[in-house]
């Protein structure tokens, strides 16, 4: 299911795009077609008509360019919003301020919801080349209420699918302790069956409402210690681990300060590590480092399992992409877990959410590491 404010991004960002094309295409290209280059009043005319906001920066976060759509939404009075002003002087919206700066400081594109006069608007910072910067504008009224209605069709449908699992889950557990034999192992892949449904509707419901989440948005950012929250989850899953035998590695430098969601960085380490368990044998250790790099954070978790496939590689953050069951251990090891195949897609969306990333690799010594890039500092 698409976002709709995704789609609405993708859809403007491709419309400006396939017009500006031409105009960046190089001049051999444009000779060996025999066309004559496009006329640069023309991309700016399509800029001009352009149904999103669009703010052109140059790299002293001077606005260079200003569209008319711009210039209503931000409801700017006077002349104050013109070519060759400084964009924290033009405009009072130290918001956007911040995520312009995060763009230039993270080097990666940045979203932020933010209100002006009563309005709810949503910035998209884009990075060009030698410190240029696009800002593109749109509002989130109705884009609001799409997302409501798609949270609330979504939960709609968890509560549903709720109830019914949780009596078949009870029927499940009454045959259990009745049932021998192959029934016995019927019922018992039926109780697994139910657990992984369960999971699976608890999981597209916080998966919903992160991807309806902004940069920034939550009230629930704190300041808080990567290093602490790594220990903190490692603590959930140590029966889990204690069971295999597997014990947690941790190389950390002496504190790790970021600003985020306590609850929801505590759920994405949690992800992490139970992937790394389930692709660890018996007996083998986790290897978790943090250490800073540039401007992040950077966690990494190691098994030493299998690796990652090509497939893996490319497909490990998709919804449902569940890898090949062979390399799973824990499954080899006659556990009841199942995952939902949703787990490394709403780290991505935590990490997302944080103004992070997440990677997969595979290590040169053998087995998988799982790099989660967050932003340094408050």
């Amino acid at each position: 299911m698409a976002e709709p404010f995704t789609l609405a991004f993708g859809l403007g960002l491709g419309w400006l795009m396939a017009r500006l094309w031409p105009v960046w295409r190089r001049p051999r290209e444009q000779k060996g077609m025999g066309q004559r280059p496009l006329p640069p009043n023309q991309v700016l005319a399509w800029i001009d008509a352009a149904p999103q906001g669009w703010l052109v920066l140059d790299p002293q976060n001077t606005i260079h360019y200003v569209n008319p759509r711009a210039e209503r939404m931000l409801q700017v009075k006077g002349d104050r919003l013109r070519r060759g002003q400084p964009l924290l002087e033009a405009i009072d919206a130290p918001e956007l301020m911040e995520v312009v700066l995060d763009a230039r400081r993270l080097a990666r594109p940045q979203r932020i919801g933010w209100m002006v006069a009563g309005e709810p608007l949503e910035a998209h910072v884009l990075l060009g080349q030698e410190g240029w910067v696009g800002v593109l504008l749109q509002s989130r009224r109705s884009l609001e209420a799409q997302l409501e209605q798609q949270e609330r069709w979504v939960s709609d449908v968890a509560h549903e699918l709720r109830t019914p699992l949780t009596a078949l889950r009870l029927v499940g557990d009454s045959l259990a302790g009745q049932v021998e034999g192959r029934g016995g192992v019927l019922v018992e892949r039926l109780q697994r069956e139910i657990a992984r449904l369960q999971l699976l509707v608890s999981d597209l419901l916080e998966l919903s409402r992160l991807e309806n989440t902004l940069l920034r948005q939550s009230e629930r950012y704190v300041e808080l210690d990567l290093v602490e929250r790594v220990s903190a989850a490692w603590s959930s899953l140590g029966p889990l681990a204690d069971q295999r035998g597997i014990a947690l590695q941790l190389s950390a430098t002496a504190g790790a300060p970021l600003r985020g969601d306590p609850s929801l960085l505590h759920r994405a380490l949690l992800n992490l590590f139970d992937n790394a368990l389930r692709h660890s044998p018996d007996g083998a250790t986790v290897e978790v480092s943090v250490a800073p790099s540039g401007n992040w954070w950077l966690l990494s978790v190691r098994d030493h399992g299998g690796g990652l496939s090509e497939e893996d590689q490319e497909r490990m953050f998709e919804r449902f992409y569940r890898g090949d069951p062979s390399r799973d251990r824990s499954l080899r090891a006659g556990s009841q877990r199942a995952g939902s195949g949703l787990g490394l897609a709403i780290v991505q969306q935590i990490a997302v959410t944080h103004g992070g990333r997440v990677q997969g690799r595979n290590h040169a010594g053998g087995g998988a590491v799982m790099d989660l890039f967050l932003p340094r500092g408050g």
